[in-house]
């Protein structure tokens, strides 16, 4: 009985409310008493779809800033050789007539572990023999040269820093080419050119960048920037001292660079069977375009005599059958 009233009551209001705005009233106050409930029921859901959301894009923050990382350490490594480029260009115009600048290859590494020595300056990284990585390897960061690989593991090596006492290094000024030997001092902050002639021309706000002797670094990267020049009265030689471009006990990611490990005469041998593989290749597309080719008027000749004996061969015919 009482289900019975309920139910005629709720048609009871369904129609009136469907039918005439007395209820209008009410359901909007009943809306407004009821809007907390609606907030407090929904708030699971929020607290859920807003912690994936946050856990997600935190993920892909994180990952797209490793990425932009790596990137922009390559792009700074191919920025490195302007300087030294510009600088060279008019001077060494002549001298690369068919030699070209090849980009070298390298992989990103990470540091991993510091040398608790506090006389020598080394570093490990993640990288190690399975990855490719060699003795002697150079090693940059996106200011400019770090170092070399000493010691090679499995999966990770060991690093020498310019700055050793043990290390040295060749170097040129790239204002004017002038060559010398950057040693290091035990401090991480400068190094020192040894056997500079007290009337070498180098000043304060120099860079010097690898010069490529040896073969063991390549040449064109910033090595350090000359801060000052010492000239002493009567010394055979002048103290030039430089701050390392690179940011030695800041960067925690770092390039190792393959070069090429050709020898001068492999490049100037694989340089000249391109060259002779290029110049073969130009006679042959010459001598095809300089083959004679059919001439138009013959085939026009050939084709009226052929419709001439045509139209022969069939009066022939017609004559023949016609005596018959």
């Amino acid at each position: 009985m009482r289900l019975l009233v309920f139910v005629v009551l709720c048609v009871v209001l369904m129609v009136v409310d469907a039918r005439f705005d007395a209820l209008k009233t009410v359901r909007s106050q009943m809306g407004l008493v009821l809007t907390p409930f609606y907030w407090v029921a929904d708030m699971p859901v929020r607290i859920w779809r807003g912690a994936t959301e946050q856990i997600a894009s935190s993920s892909s923050l994180m990952a797209e800033n490793e990425k932009l990382k790596a990137e922009a350490l390559l792009m700074q490594r191919r920025l490195q050789k302007l300087a030294m480029l510009t600088e060279q260009n008019v001077r060494l115009r002549e001298l690369l007539n068919s030699a070209a600048l090849v980009d070298d290859k390298v992989i990103v590494a990470e540091l991993i572990g510091l040398d608790p020595n506090p006389f020598t300056h080394r570093i490990l990284i993640d990288k190690g023999e399975k990855d490719g990585v060699f003795m002697g390897q150079p090693v940059l960061d996106a200011s400019g040269l770090m170092g070399q690989v000493v010691e090679v593991l499995p999966y990770a090596a060991r690093v020498l820093l310019l700055t050793d006492v043990t290390h040295s290094i060749p170097v040129q000024v790239n204002r004017n080419g002038l060559r010398a030997i950057a040693v290091g001092t035990g401090n991480p902050d400068y190094l020192e050119l040894r056997h500079v002639a007290e009337t070498a021309d180098v000043k304060a706000g120099d860079l010097l960048v690898s010069s490529g002797l040896g073969q063991r670094f390549p040449s064109g990267y910033p090595v350090a920037q000359v801060t000052e020049v010492v000239h002493g009265s009567g010394q055979p030689f002048a103290i030039v001292r430089a701050v390392p471009t690179a940011m030695l006990n800041r960067s925690r990611y770092l390039m190792l660079v393959f070069s090429d490990s050709r020898t001068p005469e492999e490049r100037a041998a694989d340089a000249a069977e391109a060259q002779a593989d290029a110049d073969q290749k130009a006679a042959a597309e010459g001598a095809e375009a300089a083959a004679p080719a059919p001439a138009p008027a013959a085939e026009a000749g050939a084709e009226t005599s052929d419709s001439e004996q045509a139209p022969a061969a069939s009066s022939s015919t017609t004559v023949s059958e016609e005596a018959q």
